[in-house]
């Protein structure tokens, strides 16, 4: 597999590699999307906790009758969008 990256991105990777920590852009590369999937899994946690939190507080206002405006849809797409 061959990829292309912008000039600033081929500098970074250099940098890296120069740095000693890395032996070639493979490993830089490879260390780079571990990283990219990690964080991806650690955002999709967050935003379930949030949904799950603004859930709970919706649960505890409905048992008290207090309703607002906002249907469970527009709360997930909110939660999206954080």
């Amino acid at each position: 597999m061959h990829i292309s990256l912008t000039p600033e991105l081929e500098s970074k990777v250099k940098q890296k590699v120069a740095s000693g920590f890395y032996n070639n852009a493979s490993e830089v590369i490879r260390d780079a999307l571990r990283f990219w999937e990690k964080n991806e899994e650690l955002v999709q946690h967050m935003k379930l906790e949030l949904l799950k939190e603004r859930l709970s507080i919706g649960a505890d206002q409905a048992k008290q009758r207090k309703f607002v405006a906002q249907s469970v849809s527009e709360v997930i797409e909110e939660v999206r969008n954080a």
